[in-house]
């Protein structure tokens, strides 16, 4: 699987402390190969998030995981 990341998420990810960027692209990609890691189903939504620390990032996975947003946590899920 390829994670592929929308404008809004790249935005998001400029935002970013550069050492968290790092460690979320490395989670991503890490649940992309294996399937494994602090992911949830989002109630109510089609959405999965990943957390790292402060940091959300929302995905859903279309043959791709195609990552919508990635936010801090207070604003995220807005």
């Amino acid at each position: 699987m390829q994670v592929v990341f929308t404008s809004k998420a790249r935005k998001g990810l400029r935002k970013m402390p550069a050492a968290d960027r790092a460690r979320l692209v490395e989670k991503l990609t890490a649940f992309a190969e294996t399937g494994s890691g602090d992911v949830k189903a989002l109630t109510g939504s089609p959405f999965l998030r990943l957390r790292h620390g402060q940091w959300r990032a929302l995905f859903e996975i279309d043959g791709d995981l195609i990552v919508v947003r990635v936010a801090h946590r207070r604003e995220v899920y807005d």
